[in-house]
């Protein structure tokens, strides 16, 4: 059965894209940390992040670098954390979280933000890719 993240990239379920290549895609979480809260994925449904081989993993990085410099700038925020925790979804992906304090990467600490809300964030976050 697909991931929903394979069900993302399928069209299958929507989802507030910040970015897209022919190999990977950036969107918003759901279920934030702090607003602006994105993943980063290949759209290779994988399951570990370091069982992708090495030019999707590199692929992968840079597109998140790049999404990351993007988040910077829309959202006001004292660094981008990186995250790669992988237990939820079975398909590799990457937390790019705007960072004030380190109590935005507590994962056991949700925001619940409109689809409205999300859609605006998405919308600040793409005029700087």
């Amino acid at each position: 059965m697909a991931s929903i993240f394979s069900r993302i990239v399928a069209g299958e379920i929507p989802a507030h894209k910040i970015a897209e290549t022919d190999d990977f895609l950036a969107f918003l979480d759901i279920t934030p940390t702090t607003t602006g809260h994105t993943l980063v994925i290949p759209k290779k449904e994988v399951d570990y992040l370091f069982d992708l081989n090495d030019d999707l993993y590199l692929g992968l990085m840079s597109f998140a670098k790049t999404v990351a410099a993007a988040v910077r700038q829309a959202i006001p925020c004292k660094r981008i954390g990186v995250s790669v925790i992988g237990l939820e979804v079975p398909h590799a992906h990457v937390h790019l979280i705007p960072l004030n304090s380190m109590a935005n990467m507590d994962f056991t600490k949700k925001m619940n933000p409109t689809q409205d809300e999300l859609a605006e964030t998405a919308q600040q976050i793409r005029q700087y890719i």
